[in-house]
C-alpha cells in the first residue's frame, strides 16, 4: 500500500535503537578524523540528538558497527491516500548479525499492522535470516491483504480513465531457503501459495459490465507453486545497501497437481547494482532492472505482471498500484540517494524509472511508460540504516502521487 503522507507520532522512544541482547563488544579502531560528526537517528533526535553511542562517527571510512547487539525499531505512523483514506499503521523491524565476522551479512525480521478509514487490513511479516558464515539464507514474504485495488486491462495502452475498483481478500506465503555453493551465491528450492477469495467489483457500473468482469476474474483465485531459484548477493546490509550486487533469478511452477487453478509458469529476474557516487562519500548510485515474465500458461488476473505488484510493492514510483497488467513486465529504474545533513539523519534522492508490459494475446511490446521524481530521508535506525522514505513521483497522462516506505524502494 502507498500513502500519500505519512507522519511520526511524537511519542517518546518511537524508534527504540535499544538492545535486546547482548554479548562482550567486538573492539574496532577509529581512524583519526580532524572533524567527526555524530550519526543520529529518530531515538537520538527524540531523546537529546546523541547523548548515546557517542562512538558512532559518519566517515567514509569508518565500518564500525554493532554486531552483538540486536536492534530493535518501533515505529507508530498515520498517513492517507485517495484509495485507503486515512490510516494507521504499527511497524516494527529486528536487525542482527548471526556472526562478529566482518563479512557476516545482515539478517532482520519486519511485520507491520495497516488498518484504514476504508477498514481495510494490511498484515505482512518479512523474514530474512542469514545464518552463521553467511552458509544459509532462510526467507519468508508472508502476507494478509484485504483492501480495494484498480484494475485498468492488459497492455501499456489502457486508459486511466477506464479503471474499475474490485475488492478481495488475499494471502501470501513465499517460503525459501537457499545454501551457499559458492561465495555469495546462493542456490536453493521453496513453496509459494497465493490465495484470494471473495473477488467483488466495487463499481457502479452496469449489471452487464459486472458480469463481464466478474466472469474474467472469477471469485477466487489460488495458486500453489514450486520454485526454484539463484541467488547471487555480496551486499553486506540488505536494508540499506552501499554497495554490491543483488542478482536474483526465480522459476515458478504452478501446477494443478499441487493444488492450483490452472498450470502455468513465470520467470523472475531481479538485478540490483550499488556504488558509492562519488567514489569516496556515503552518496550511494542504485540501479534496478525488474523483469517477471511468463513461461507458460496463463496466470490468476491477480497474479498476472503489474505495476505495483512486485514483492515488496514498490515498482512503478509515479503511478497507482495495478495501473499496468500484462503477460510479461520490463522494468529499469536508477536512484542517487544523497545526505542532506552532516549527521546522516536526512537525505534525499532522485530517480527516474522506465517500464512496459506485453498484453495477454499479443507478444509486441505496448508503449513505453516513464516515472521520475524525487524524495526525502529520514534515518530511523543508525545501526540498521533503515530509513523512512517519502517520494512524490510523476508518471504520463497527469499521474503523480506520494510514495511512502519503510526502509529503501529497493
Amino acid at each position: 500500500m502507498r500513502l500519500k503522507f505519512i507522519f511520526l507520532l511524537l511519542l517518546s522512544y518511537l524508534v527504540m535503537g535499544n538492545t535486546i541482547a547482548q554479548t562482550d563488544t567486538v573492539q574496532h579502531k577509529q581512524p583519526e578524523l580532524k572533524k567527526s560528526v555524530l550519526e543520529k537517528d529518530f531515538s537520538d533526535i527524540i531523546r537529546g540528538a546523541g547523548k548515546k553511542d557517542k562512538h558512532k562517527i559518519l566517515h567514509p571510512n569508518d565500518t564500525t558497527d554493532d554486531r552483538t547487539q540486536k536492534q530493535f525499531s518501533f515505529i507508530p505512523a498515520a498517513g492517507y491516500s485517495l484509495q485507503t483514506g486515512f490510516a494507521g499503521i504499527l511497524s516494527a523491524n529486528l536487525a542482527y548479525y548471526n556472526n562478529t565476522a566482518s563479512n557476516q551479512k545482515l539478517s532482520s525480521i519486519s511485520t507491520s499492522v495497516t488498518y484504514t478509514e476504508y477498514n481495510q487490513t494490511l498484515i505482512p511479516l518479512t523474514i530474512n535470516i542469514w545464518t552463521k558464515n553467511n552458509k544459509y539464507n532462510i526467507i519468508s514474504d508472508n502476507r494478509y491483504i484485504d483492501y480495494p485495488s484498480d484494475i485498468y486491462g492488459l497492455g501499456g495502452r489502457t486508459d486511466p480513465n477506464k479503471g474499475h475498483q474490485i475488492a478481495f481478500y488475499a494471502i501470501k506465503l513465499h517460503e525459501t531457503i537457499l545454501k551457499s555453493v559458492a561465495n555469495n551465491f546462493y542456490l536453493g528450492a521453496g513453496v509459494y501459495l497465493d490465495k484470494f477469495w471473495n473477488i467483488s467489483v466495487l463499481d457502479s457500473v452496469t449489471r452487464r459490465l459486472n458480469r463481464i468482469i466478474n466472469r474474467q476474474l472469477g471469485s477466487n483465485e489460488f495458486a500453489s507453486s514450486i520454485v526454484l531459484k539463484a541467488l547471487y548477493d555480496n551486499r553486506l546490509n540488505q536494508i540499506n545497501a552501499k554497495n554490491g550486487w543483488f542478482v536474483n533469478t526465480v522459476y515458478r511452477d504452478s501446477r494443478t497437481f499441487f493444488g492450483s487453478d490452472n498450470n502455468w509458469q513465470s520467470l523472475l529476474i531481479d538485478v540490483r547494482k550499488y556504488l558509492p557516487f562519488p567514489s569516496h562519500s556515503k552518496n550511494t548510485l542504485a540501479l534496478w532492472s525488474y523483469n517477471w515474465l511468463t513461461t507458460g500458461g496463463t496466470p490468476p488476473y491477480l497474479l498476472m505482471p503489474s505495476t505495483g505488484w512486485d514483492d515488496q510493492y514498490n515498482t512503478g514510483r509515479g503511478y497507482i498500484q495495478g495501473r499496468f497488467r500484462g503477460n510479461n513486465m520490463f522494468y529499469f529504474e536508477s536512484e542517487y540517494r544523497f545526505n542532506i545533513s552532516r549527521n546522516g539523519f536526512f537525505g534525499g534522492v532522485i530517480f527516474g524509472n522506465l517500464q512496459y508490459f506485453t498484453p495477454e494475446i499479443s507478444q509486441q511490446f505496448q508503449v513505453l511508460s516513464p516515472g521520475y521524481g524525487g524524495g526525502l530521508r529520514f534515518k530511523l535506525n543508525k545501526h540498521s540504516g533503515a530509513n523512512l522514505c517519502i517520494d512524490y513521483g510523476f508518471g504520463k497522462d497527469g499521474s503523480r502521487g506520494f510514495f511512502v516506505n519503510l526502509g529503501e524502494v529497493f
